[in-house]
């Protein structure tokens, strides 16, 4: 009995440590996007741009900033809630906040494709640009995980509680 406590928490805290390399992963991109969009209006051309690419430029900017709020949100939760006394829950809503970040993140994204293409070529290739972001991270962010999910076998566990995923 206790070795399968041991065991699952051994698998928690590797469960807890993938889900910090995510972040670790996911937060300079956000920043980084977050950081640009945060002076853009301060640069002398930008009042210049179409009034329709300033109100795209205020959703990407509005996007990006939610995205690294619920980034973050588990490190701030962390902190303030330590020691942590259910990390199975807090593993959980960790995971539950990045998720929802990727959706913001994803609409930046494509938001911030169109803002540049239209600044560099016009509105018509912009929106071509843009679509196929829209497909790209549709494809490999959300489909395809999501396929793979609803498709994969269950894990099973050996004689000597050894976990197989197949």
């Amino acid at each position: 009995m206790g070795r399968d406590r041991s065991s699952n928490a051994v698998r928690e805290d590797e469960d807890l440590g993938d889900l910090l390399q995510e972040l670790r992963v996911l937060l300079p991109g956000v920043q980084t996007l977050t950081a640009f969009l945060i002076i853009l209006p301060f640069n002398g051309g930008f009042s210049q741009i179409a009034r329709s690419e300033q109100w795209v430029y205020v959703a990407t900017f509005v996007c990006s900033l939610s995205s690294l709020i619920l980034f973050t949100a588990p490190a701030a939760q962390h902190r303030l809630e330590r020691p942590l006394r259910d990390r199975v829950h807090f593993k959980h809503e960790a995971t539950r906040l990045i998720i929802i970040g990727l959706v913001p993140l994803s609409v930046a994204l494509i938001l911030a494709t169109h803002l540049v293409v239209s600044e560099v070529v016009g509105s018509r290739p912009a929106l071509f640009v843009a679509a196929l972001v829209t497909v790209a991270i549709g494809t490999t962010w959300w489909m395809i995980p999501l396929v793979h999910r609803a498709t994969r076998k269950p894990p099973t566990r050996d004689s000597n509680d050894r976990l197989h995923i197949s």
